[in-house]
């Protein structure tokens, strides 16, 4: 897996880096957040074929994800507990008024990087790094607060300053 970046070389990297990323970051036309939407998506696929999520786990050792109601309940059945009792184990309330971890990483991340949780995990978790979504664009400056965090995100902001 030859474009896996450990993490606190990633973060030497985004941050050497964050000034050409910062810089794709611009006004789109029409026509132009089509085809980013296209370029991205497909780069998306590519660097998830060459890079193993299960090698890195730093999204899941490092990164807070906001918990909705709906993921509560389903985590709450799967780990056979009360709604109530997932919130009291395992959630805080953060600065927005969200719910998220109490603690990191995940307390659901396994040594082996796994989720004990993967089939049912929060949605947040399910979506991350959202590169594979439509509208990349909206998601362009958070995106590049990932690129400390996630490779594929970092690879993707490299192509991008390469292509400006």
């Amino acid at each position: 897996m030859g474009k896996l970046i450990e993490p606190e070389r990633l973060k030497v990297l985004a941050q050497s880096h964050y000034e050409a990323h910062k810089a794709v970051i611009k006004p789109l036309g029409k026509q132009q957040k089509r085809n980013l939407d296209d370029l991205v998506q497909q780069w998306d696929a590519e660097l998830f074929e060459e890079i193993d999520c299960l090698e890195c786990g730093n999204c899941c050792r490092t990164l807070g994800p906001r918990i909705i109601d709906t993921d509560i309940r389903r985590l709450a059945k799967h780990l056979k507990m009360k709604d109530s009792e997932v919130v009291e184990t395992y959630l805080r309330i953060d600065e927005d008024g969200d719910y998220v971890f109490k603690f990191m990483p995940c307390p659901f991340l396994m040594d082996d990087n796994f989720c004990m949780v993967y089939e049912k995990r929060p949605r947040a978790c399910r979506d991350y790094p959202h590169t594979h979504q439509p509208k990349f664009y909206k998601r362009m400056k958070v995106s590049l607060k990932n690129t400390f965090t996630c490779p594929v995100v970092y690879h993707i902001f490299r192509r991008l300053a390469e292509e400006t």
